[in-house]
């Protein structure tokens, strides 16, 4: 998967984002953002929350953006203010969006198109894509610059698949759909939101349908994944970073927030909503016009807002039920 690569030196970072080096080296080499369990000896890092000190303590990043008087031991730190601001900034550097590769031509000259694909009047297909083979993109259809799309997906007009999106074989997207759209990422800085950079990508399985006018955000750094077998319905927003297991159910008009993970076989029915940075447990089912606030285990059925056990949620409700009954009776004593 191509992307644009540039590398700066830890001081070369401490001097744009105003910081100071502790126990690292000035001329080490910085190439890559990454989450503090993912980085390695060229990434920098960040720590904005004092309580996931033990996890920046476990980390193998190269640098870790950090507040001053945070105690990191002997780890190569930055330390200077904002933390999570200087972290969005140094995505901007070490990740800069590439410029479009434009061609006159609906299929760039780079594109590799598999036999028996259908590509029609209007619909384009972006620098380094590659179509397997049978695939259809109907009219107004765009596909960016470096996708990938397996054997048989089917893409109705107006569907719009952001550069380095990823879809696996028998994939549908219905009419108007965006898949790899910026997640909603912002920090207030000095009373204003600053954007934090949205580099990473989506990944989507085998024979998943993704319904109408549906949004899907692409990762901060990582992807956004959508399990093999699943279902979409039609107006589902799942934000950057979300993780969707296999043959999950996700019914019309529910939202689901960042860093969120599914489990596999999840049903949620229509207008539910879910908090970020959460799991839901395998084979669970959230009923309609829920809130989920919290982590569920595995095979949970849950309802209400916020969601709780079902019958716990039948209940409350039967008894609210009865309430102008009862006082009723408390009135006449």
């Amino acid at each position: 998967m191509s992307r644009t690569v540039t590398t700066l030196t830890a001081q070369e970072l401490a001097e744009r984002l105003g910081g100071t080096l502790d126990h690292c080296p000035p001329d080490r080499p910085i190439s890559e953002v990454k989450p503090l369990e993912e980085a390695g000896a060229g990434s920098v890092s960040f720590l904005a929350n004092p309580k996931y000190a033990g996890k920046a303590k476990e980390s193998a990043a190269g640098l870790i953006l950090a507040d001053p008087d945070v105690d990191l031991g002997d780890l190569p730190v930055l330390r200077l203010k904002h933390p999570y601001w200087a972290f969005a900034r140094a995505i901007g550097w070490l990740h800069p969006e590439p410029a479009p590769d434009w061609s006159d031509a609906p299929v760039h000259a780079s594109a590799r198109i598999g036999e028996g694909c259908r590509i029609a009047p209007g619909a384009t297909v972006g620098a380094r894509t590659v179509l397997g083979k049978g695939c259809v993109l109907y009219p107004g259809v765009h596909v960016g610059d470096d996708c990938e799309l397996g054997e048989g997906c089917e893409l109705f007009p107006g569907v719009v698949v952001y550069r380095r999106t990823r879809l696996g074989d028998r994939v549908t997207v219905h009419a108007n759909s965006v898949v790899g759209s910026d997640g909603y990422g912002y920090v207030l800085v000095d009373g204003h939101h600053a954007k934090i950079p949205q580099v990473g990508w989506v990944e989507v399985g085998d024979d998943v349908e993704i319904g109408a006018c549906v949004t899907i955000d692409r990762g901060v750094l990582g992807p956004t994944r959508i399990g093999s077998g699943t279902k979409v319905d039609n107006q589902v927003q799942v934000a950057h970073n979300v993780q969707v297991g296999s043959h999950c159910l996700l019914v019309a008009q529910t939202g689901i927030s960042g860093s969120t993970r599914l489990g596999d076989y999840v049903t949620l029915a229509g207008k539910v909503g879910v908090v970020g940075h959460i799991e839901i447990g395998s084979r669970s089912v959230v009923g309609g016009n829920s809130v989920v606030a919290k982590s569920l285990p595995e095979g949970s059925f849950v309802t209400g807002y916020p969601a709780r056990p079902h019958r716990e949620w039948a209940e409350a409700q039967a008894a609210l039920n009865r309430l102008p009954r009862l006082m009723r009776q408390l009135r006449k004593g």
